[in-house]
């Protein structure tokens, strides 16, 4: 029977890098000052065309959180930022660190009922948002009993001439924010709560490295999501881990696609990046235009994203101006990266110059984002990946605290440093969640289900409450999903359950079909056919429906939840 702790195959993988990590005993404020000090001319953010260095970046953060104090907000407050990828929102990130406020960030696109589930899990007393979601949220934020809306705007940093571009093309469209309303106080006004110039106050640490100063939200296919608390040791810790294997340096610079409300994107992209004293790139948008028009001007050395980004990379026709000789790491997360996507994507970049494949990582928002990555030069078809230094994984016996042998499928479980604190207001499913083992040690219970291999590879096989019983046999839909989208006439699956009178559930699915595959009566024979040769019989859909696009959550992974529920309606 392995053990976890004392075995660890995975560290044949690591080279120079650590089995174990030191994580500094700061607040995440305290990390990125003491990059920008180290590192004061490197550019820190690079937006739309305007550069910010560490220096200029450190000042606008203490400017900020001396503004934030002026305002009457203090240690212990919680303040929700519902922002895009622009500079207002690392510099919130860390000025309300700084002050120790713990800092909540949730997508601009929530749903009414999931932002008020926020402010009032977090208890926050100030929001934050963008000009162009002020008259979506104003009520809502009202009713919460939120203090204060703080309302950015996109070109708040940008230069001159590029503020007037913005208004001239997309500024006009976006509706002024009434002055008279009491509620809000617009950036500037902010900022002048604290005169430039003026005596700062000097830093003293308001509170402890392990104390919940991050709130994140899980996607959320179920119900409404949970608020994750997270402390600056457990971005310390990623941060730490993320250098190790990726060999970041401050020459880097790291494309910020992924949103800053998800752990991906605030955890790697930001507090890694910004306190290594490399540069991040911020991009407001999320699409292939924007990705490719940010490689093409400012030529990343990290590049990440989630599997449905990079298949519309390599679907843009603009891919192919694009060099990739510069390029140090590739990263996918979020969700599934086929073998195919892979491989295709891998077989692009080579031949525009990448040195490097991409890599898939895995993650949960409870470990912050990553906690197990592929090595590089060492893929595995089909894995996930090894962990990562700090880490420990292994699997369980669902319902247990028993390991398993390798091979053997079970729930996956996590240990290490970046382990969140707790479920906001829920300590029922933080207990269920973060349960100490026989070892001593405080184990994460994923929900997933996965196996391990000898040589310490994870393989992600299905969410454990994600089950479907045909005749009391379980079935896996990631496993359907797999067979379905290694087909050439499929692009994309989505597997479900739904009632059946006889065997109790039968499998649907939903795919997506491959360019120019014509969906047809044929086609979809082809696929079940496909299906029943390489499934067991309960396993083997029963119906196909060809879909243009699948729904998604927040975070763009793809929505089962949505077609059950649509299918419960039929």
């Amino acid at each position: 029977m392995p053990d976890s702790a004392t075995d660890r195959p995975w560290l044949k993988y690591y080279g120079d890098m650590p089995a174990d990590i030191e994580v500094p005993q700061v607040n995440l404020y305290e990390l990125f000052a003491a990059a920008a000090k180290a590192h004061p001319d490197n550019n820190a953010i690079a937006f739309m065309g305007t550069l910010i260095t560490y220096r200029q970046l450190l000042a606008e953060v203490d400017h900020c959180a001396e503004a934030f104090t002026a305002m009457g907000v203090k240690a212990g407050d919680s303040a929700t930022l519902v922002m895009p990828n622009i500079p207002n929102t690392p510099i919130m990130f860390y000025a309300l660190n700084k002050i120790g406020a713990r800092v909540a960030l949730a997508h601009p696109l929530s749903s009414a009922p999931e932002l008020a589930h926020y402010l009032e899990v977090t208890n926050s007393k100030w929001a934050v948002t963008v000009d162009m979601f002020y008259a979506k949220f104003r009520d809502t934020i009202a009713a919460a009993g939120v203090e204060k809306l703080l309302v950015t705007h996109i070109p708040d940093f940008l230069k001159p001439l590029l503020k007037v571009g913005f208004r001239v093309t997309k500024g006009r469209k976006i509706p002024a924010v009434p002055k008279s309303d009491p509620l809000v106080v617009e950036w500037k006004n902010f900022l002048a709560a604290a005169p430039r110039g003026s005596e700062a106050t000097a830093y003293v640490r308001p509170q402890r490295p392990e104390d919940g100063a991050v709130v994140l939200f899980s996607g959320g296919t179920t119900a409404l999501p949970k608020g994750i608390e997270l402390s600056s040791f457990a971005f310390n810790a990623l941060k730490v881990s993320v250098k190790w294997i990726t060999g970041l340096t401050e020459a880097d610079s790291v494309l910020t696609i992924m949103p800053l409300f998800h752990g991906f994107g605030l955890g790697l992209c930001i507090h890694t990046t910004l306190s290594t004293g490399a540069c991040s790139i911020l991009v407001p948008e999320v699409s292939a235009k924007s990705y490719i028009d940010n490689l093409l001007k400012y030529h990343p050395t990290f590049i990440p994203g989630v599997p449905t980004l990079f298949e519309s990379l390599l679907r843009h026709p603009s891919l192919d101006k694009v060099r990739f000789d510069n390029l140090v790491g590739a990263y996918s997360g979020g969700d599934s990266l086929t073998p195919d996507l892979k491989h295709r994507f891998d077989a692009r970049i080579k031949a525009q110059g990448a040195k490097v494949e991409l890599l898939e990582g895995y993650g949960l928002t409870e470990t912050v984002t990553t906690c197990v990555l592929s090595p590089q030069n060492a893929y595995r078809e089909g894995a996930m990946g090894v962990p990562q230094p700090g880490i420990l994984a292994k699997i369980i016996a669902p319902d247990t605290t028993d390991e398993l042998p390798y091979g053997e499928t079970g729930e996956i479980c996590v240990t290490g440093p970046t382990l969140m604190n707790q479920y906001l207001g829920d300590p029922e499913a933080t207990a269920s969640t973060l349960r100490r083992h026989p070892d001593g040690r405080l184990w994460c219970h994923t929900g997933d289900i996965g196996s391990m291999d000898s040589d310490g590879y994870l393989y992600f096989v299905n969410r454990l409450k994600r089950i479907i019983k045909v005749s009391g046999v379980a079935v896996y839909p990631m496993q359907v999903e797999q067979v379905l989208e290694a087909h050439p006439l499929v692009d994309r699956a989505c597997v479900i359950g739904v009632p059946d009178d006889y065997q109790m559930a039968r499998v649907r699915a939903y795919v997506i079909p491959a360019a120019e595959v014509i969906a047809d009566d044929a086609a979809k024979e082809t696929l079940l056919e496909h299906c029943r040769q390489q499934l067991n019989k309960w396993s083997a859909p029963r119906e196909l429906e060809f879909r243009d696009e699948l729904p998604r959550t927040l975070v763009g992974k793809i929505d089962y939840r949505a077609l059950e529920r649509e299918a419960a309606d039929m």
